[in-house]
């Protein structure tokens, strides 16, 4: 006799995100790895922290801010690539992997919507302060989810 089983729904993209990348010897990343690839996602946060800082000093205090606003992330987009390719190297799940290239592609498109001009009505730079509410978000949770993935490697080990 067959028994007929119902189950939830399987949400695709949350299974695919919480599968960690294949590895040639399915070995987990080393701690140490995770460790210092969450340091580096603390930093690029907390640049963008000050970032919006900066900002705000501008528009609401003083425009000699606004040269601080542009240098800081002249100084810390690259932790962004630095962060793509450690995500990759290390073999850091899915989750991880994809949350790390989004930062470089949103820093792209910050740069595009003020840089670029186009016969649009309106200009695209009213996406920028959009794309930076999002980056930040987008770090945030990377910072998050590196923070679990790290209680969970450190467990293992």
């Amino acid at each position: 006799m067959f028994l007929l089983t119902i189950q939830p729904p399987v949400n695709l993209a949350d299974a695919i995100a919480d599968t960690p990348a294949p590895t040639t010897d399915d070995q987990p990343p080393s701690p140490s790895a995770v460790i210092g690839f969450y340091g580096i996602a603390i930093g690029f946060n907390l640049c963008l922290g000050l970032q919006l800082l900066t900002v705000g000093l501008a528009y609401f205090y003083n425009p000699s801010w606004w040269q601080i606003h542009v240098l800081l992330v002249r100084g810390y987009g690259c932790l962004a690539l630095i962060l793509v390719v450690w995500a990759y190297l290390v073999r850091l799940p899915k989750r991880l992997q994809l949350l790390s290239l989004s930062l470089p592609i949103l820093l792209g498109l910050q740069f595009l919507t003020i840089h670029l001009q186009t016969p649009l009505p309106v200009p695209l730079a009213i996406l920028h302060p959009l794309l930076g509410f999002t980056l930040f978000f987008c770090s945030a949770t990377l910072v998050h989810r590196t923070a679990q993935y790290r209680k969970h490697t450190l467990s293992l080990s």
